[in-house]
């Protein structure tokens, strides 16, 4: 079973306005204590994505060599993941499935799946997936058309129905993380309340889910 942290920060392209300002932001994230970034982007193109992906490996080969170092997640693109040479491949209900993605990433990669309901919870489940996220838990900015709120009981139901990692995601604030992993998550995914401060909020966030 993959090690996954309790805080999996995300770092969402659409929250800064060059790659400079991306890395710099997961720069201090990493000062900040997080070892596993999910690189996001959900409106750029190849060439950008892929420049931005090699700047983030650079950082991660300067924090630490692997396997003990920072890993990196690709959302989605599982050719940019081989390209950049990240660490994984997150998907989601609608992009290539689990074992699609497998094909591609091959089995020392991690990869992970979102899901919405029990339904989808137990279906991928049975997947190759090492890890298994679960939200949106509270209301979301981060998506345009956010999934149904599942709550904190939609994260017990997701408990009970996988022994993987389980990553719980949407709306996850400093304020509300502890509640969560006392629901059963293993790891909270967090996006917009790390923008500020990034480094010391990652600080805060490690301090309450120890």
């Amino acid at each position: 079973m993959i090690p996954v942290p309790r805080l999996y920060a995300i770092v969402d392209a659409a929250s800064f306005s060059n790659t400079e300002d991306l890395v710099a932001f997961a720069e201090q994230l990493v000062a900040g204590g997080c070892m596993l970034l999910q690189y996001r982007n959900k409106g750029g193109n190849a060439r950008v994505m892929a420049e931005q992906a090699r700047e983030l490996r650079r950082l991660s080969r300067a924090v630490a060599p692997a396997p003990h170092g920072l890993k990196l997640v690709m959302n989605d693109r599982a050719d940019l993941a081989l390209v950049a040479e990240f660490d994984g491949v997150h998907v989601g209900q609608d992009d290539l499935s689990p074992e699609s993605v497998r094909k591609i990433i091959g089995p020392e990669r991690w990869l992970g799946v979102s899901t919405h309901n029990a339904e989808q919870m137990q279906e991928a489940d049975g997947t190759s997936a090492d890890y298994l996220a679960i939200g949106p838990v509270f209301s979301t900015a981060s998506k345009d058309r956010p999934d149904p709120v599942v709550g904190l009981e939609g994260v017990r139901r997701a408990r009970r129905l996988t022994r993987k990692p389980l990553v719980a995601i949407g709306g996850i604030t400093r304020d509300n993380a502890a509640s969560v992993i006392g629901a059963g998550a293993d790891s909270v995914a967090v996006i917009s309340d790390l923008l500020r401060d990034p480094r010391k909020s990652a600080e805060e966030f490690f301090r309450i889910l120890r």
